[in-house]
């Protein structure tokens, strides 16, 4: 099972190169899903439906497929969802509006082996504290562009920008795909190769994780 090609059903980059760390081969197939929020629906909610469906989608498309793996991502202001910006306007205005705050990102993750019709789904919560950058870092990086495919106009990993300080959550959640908590769910399938990836996503991040051994043993912390 474990030299099988998993199926990642998300185009993101980010996640892409999160999941590689596993060191299996996998194949991108991109689930196209209405992502519309639902009347009162909050932000775990929203992005453990998205993630239960984009798996659902590409099941149905791969039945005999050995893993297939869906994630959502979204920023939250309290109960207010930040998606994707519309324009470099509405970019700015997120950025303004988490400045110098505490929000919370979640991310959703849902594993299903078709075959088995096995199911194994996480949700990361993780509160992301801003600095406070000012007026004319905003604008610049929006110019660049960056912000305008990413939930809450932002990339944790930005150099240049670097939108965050003092983080102590997982940072690869932040980023669009939880390790720790995939780990968890891969071992509850039986599908977890041989590799320390708390480790590996570490030392890919350059991050000191204060939680990863914590995640793995169970807690439910992000």
């Amino acid at each position: 099972m474990m030299h099988k090609t998993w199926i990642l059903a998300s185009n993101s980059p980010r996640r892409k190169e999160l999941l590689g760390l596993f060191g299996q081969p996998i194949n991108i197939f991109p689930a196209d899903i209405d992502e519309s929020e639902m009347v009162g629906e909050v932000p775990g909610d929203y992005v453990k439906r998205l993630a239960h469906t984009k798996a659902e989608v590409i099941a149905k498309r791969f039945p005999a497929a050995p893993l297939i793996i869906a994630a959502d991502t979204t920023v939250a202001d309290q109960d207010e969802i930040l998606g994707k910006p519309v324009d470099e306007r509405d970019a700015q205005r997120m950025l303004k509006q988490l400045r110098g705050r505490k929000h919370q990102v979640y991310t959703a993750i849902s594993l299903v082996v078709p075959a088995k019709n096995q199911w194994v789904e996480e949700l990361c919560l993780s509160q992301v504290p801003m600095r406070n950058y000012q007026d004319a870092e905003i604008e610049t990086y929006v110019a660049s562009g960056d912000p305008l495919d990413k939930a809450g106009a932002y990339a944790i990993q930005h150099r240049g920008f670097h939108p965050v300080e003092s983080f102590t959550g997982c940072f690869a959640s932040v980023m669009g795909l939880p390790l720790c908590h995939l780990a968890r769910g891969m071992t509850q399938l039986g599908l977890m190769p041989e590799v320390k990836i708390n480790l590996a996503c570490q030392r890919y991040l350059q991050y000191d994780c204060p939680i990863a051994e914590l995640i793995l043993a169970g807690e439910d912390i992000g």
